[in-house]
């Protein structure tokens, strides 16, 4: 008799096959490339340019490779790609900073696991850490100490969805890995919080190599969190914020914001004044389902419609597109 496939494994590789649908209705803002165009899982090899020599745009282009393009290119009028240098890298996400990049790879299958290479800025490896879960952000802070990532897994018993993620941090001056973020003395209106089913994402560090910001996800609402690695402790400081970016002055967080729960791609971008709390929509009205990353102190950059495109940052201006069948951008400047 030839056994049938056990329920419990028909369940896992459903979940696992309709993952972008699934992470897509909770809003976690999962981007489908991750696992339609999976990486290459050993360790990436640097190739003509690297952070240290070309100063410029780095992005991931649609066949998973990492390439810089000149700061100040654009696509063509026909929406053709700029010149680009490859890089030798091939990840499902890339970012770069302060000297430090990091490139996470994905290996798919019923267990998907995510490898989180740490780079100087000649692209040679320093660490290399690997865990369950696919690929979903990644940041540098600014002066290049941390590295963040966010990964989707599977498996949390408060799950409803089955899918929930798992945020953590490299420390590369006390070589000191945080493997999840979870534990956080968590306060939400001034109040010590510990719920089963918190999930935080899209950490961004402040450059004082204290302070970060994060998004929290709790009791069915987002929070944009500001934490404190000494007491290791995060604040809520404002509902409806997701994927916070740190602006490089450090007055401005650039985020997505749920505008239309009732839709399949429900976000807009905003930018958050750290003074004043006001939000200020910027001058795009697709859906952006991606963490924004800051090309300088007034303008954005940030993947839809497969493409990277820029925007200023204080709503002002139009979309314009700067990298066609790219996304992951970050600027490496001089």
């Amino acid at each position: 008799m030839v056994a049938g496939r056990s329920p419990v494994r028909s369940r896992m590789l459903l979940m696992v096959a309709g993952a972008a649908l699934v992470l897509a209705a909770i809003g976690v803002g999962y981007t489908a490339y991750a696992m339609n165009r999976p990486s290459a899982g050993s360790a990436p090899v640097a190739g003509d340019a690297t952070p240290a020599e070309h100063p410029g745009l780095y992005v991931r282009d649609a066949g998973g490779s990492i390439v810089v393009q000149s700061p100040d290119a654009k696509a063509g009028k026909g929406g053709e790609a700029p010149d680009r240098t490859g890089t030798g890298l091939n990840c499902a996400r890339f970012y770069a900073e302060g000297g430090t990049a990091v490139c996470l790879t994905t290996r798919l299958g019923v267990k998907p696991m995510t490898s989180a290479i740490i780079l100087d800025d000649h692209l040679e490896q320093q660490q290399r850490f690997e865990f369950g879960g696919v690929p979903s952000r990644a940041r540098v802070s600014g002066e290049g100490r941390f590295v963040s990532w966010t990964v989707f897994v599977t498996g949390d018993e408060y799950a409803t969805t089955d899918f929930s993620t798992r945020t953590g941090f490299y420390d590369l001056e006390q070589d000191f890995l945080v493997k999840s973020v979870e534990d956080l003395g968590l306060y939400i209106d001034g109040r010590l919080r510990s719920p089963e089913d918190v999930n935080y994402w899209g950490l961004t560090f402040a450059d004082d190599q204290n302070t970060f910001y994060v998004t929290v996800s709790t009791g069915g609402e987002t929070y944009l969190a500001q934490g404190d690695l000494a007491s290791w402790t995060a604040h809520a400081l404002r509902k409806n914020v997701e994927c916070p970016s740190l602006s490089p002055d450090g007055t401005r967080i650039a985020f997505k914001k749920r505008v239309d729960p009732g839709v399949e791609s429900p976000w807009r971008l905003y930018v958050l004044d750290l003074a004043t709390m006001k939000e200020t929509a910027v001058a795009e009205d697709r859906s952006v389902d991606d963490q924004a990353a800051w090309l300088d102190d007034d303008t954005l950059a940030y993947a839809v419609d497969d493409g990277v495109w820029s925007v200023p940052s204080e709503g002002t201006g139009a979309p314009s597109l700067l990298a066609p069948g790219a996304s992951s951008p970050a600027m490496v400047r001089p």
